[in-house]
């Protein structure tokens, strides 16, 4: 099974992207933004736990995400692998991740990175909030934040991809359809 990160600042098209690749190459699309948001709209223990730390732009533990991409992985039949949306976040998920897949006999093989820059990627989200109604894209400290920590813990973890030999950054500027093509040539050397 092959394993993809999609990578890039919140904004950076990471999510649509990620669908459309995992529906060309059948893989399971695994946001854990989604699943978060899922376990929130249930009203699960978790999802209580888990809202002040979402709601102010910040991380979730990583012990908690990786149980619930482990599950997700045992519980998938008939794909030819995942893309992982906006995971890992920092150096120690990216760790935690490269060690649970070992654990499954399986490895990180390819790690896109969507590079976008801060001016665009306030904009996106501004518009993303108006069709998606998503609260933490409508207010631009929170915009900010959620920038800033991206930059703060989760930016290292590219020199982990590059040190891994997996990393491949791609300009995320441009169409949809653009950034797709460019996307598709990366994945094509791995699958």
């Amino acid at each position: 099974m092959v394993n993809i990160l999609m990578f890039g600042p919140p904004g950076s098209g990471k999510g649509t992207q990620s669908v459309t690749l995992a529906e060309k190459y059948n893989l399971l699309h695994l946001s854990t933004g989604d699943m978060l948001r899922a376990e929130l709209a249930a009203g699960t223990p978790l999802g209580k736990k888990m809202e002040a730390i979402m709601a102010a732009g910040e991380l979730v533990p990583d012990d908690v995400v990786i149980a619930l991409i482990a599950g997700k992985i045992d519980s998938t039949t008939g794909k030819a692998g995942f893309i992982f949306d906006g995971f890992p976040r920092t150096v120690e998920q990216a760790e935690a991740l490269q060690k649970m897949l070992g654990g499954k006999g399986m490895k990180i093989d390819l790690m896109l990175v969507l590079e976008v820059n801060d001016a665009e990627l306030m904009e996106r989200m501004k518009k993303r909030a108006l069709v998606s109604g998503r609260a933490d894209d409508a207010d631009e400290n929170i915009i900010n934040n959620r920038i800033a920590v991206y930059r703060a813990k989760t930016e290292p973890v590219i020199d982990f991809g590059r040190k891994a030999g997996f990393l491949r950054s791609v300009d995320g500027v441009g169409s949809i359809d653009a950034i797709f093509g460019r996307l598709c040539k990366e994945m094509e050397t791995v699958i």
